[in-house]
């Protein structure tokens, strides 16, 4: 378990022999208003991070009832991209806003196959409740070690996240 509380990143160090590890984010709060959390995976303690190949869509619902809908979200899509997977949308940074939710990594130290994982997240933030959905894959055979959770801009200002490993 760690807990940020105004850090750039939480990082966590992977364990081997597990055939899955579950992180649960629960209440993350942005330094700065409408950021996106996100989550990268390395294979050399977070000197580099691996080319992941994702899809990302969300169900969002504004707060006055105006305006709903379920949208594909291309943008945070990833093709053998290295840069940083988006794991919920929008995240307002009000005592009321910040983001919940899951993410799994199946076989993460092995190294025989690539590493898929799954997301499911609700964030809410500019008046909006979001439900985010991605899954996608690490292109390596490499055993991961690293994994990083950050806001696309500013520091994550609260939230604690807790990881699981099965064997």
């Amino acid at each position: 378990t760690q807990t940020a509380s105004d850090d750039s990143v939480v990082e966590f160090t992977l364990p081997t022999a597990y055939k899955f590890v579950k992180f649960s984010f629960y209440n993350c709060l942005p330094a700065t208003d409408g950021e996106d959390f996100k989550m990268n995976l390395s294979t050399d303690g977070g000197s580099t991070y691996e080319a992941k190949t994702s899809s990302f869509f969300a169900a969002n619902h504004t707060e006055a009832d105006d305006n709903a809908a379920v949208q594909s979200e291309s943008s945070d899509d990833l093709a053998q991209g290295t840069g940083d997977q988006t794991l919920s949308r929008n995240v307002g940074s009000a005592a009321d806003e910040g983001c919940s939710g899951e993410l799994t990594v199946f076989n993460p130290t092995s190294t025989t196959y690539v590493k898929h994982w799954i997301s499911r997240s609700s964030g809410y933030g500019g008046d909006r409740n979001w439900d985010n959905f991605g899954a996608g894959y690490a292109n390596t055979t490499t055993a991961l070690n690293e994994i990083r959770f950050l806001y696309s801009s500013g520091n994550i200002a609260a939230g604690t996240i807790k990881m699981w490993g099965v064997k």
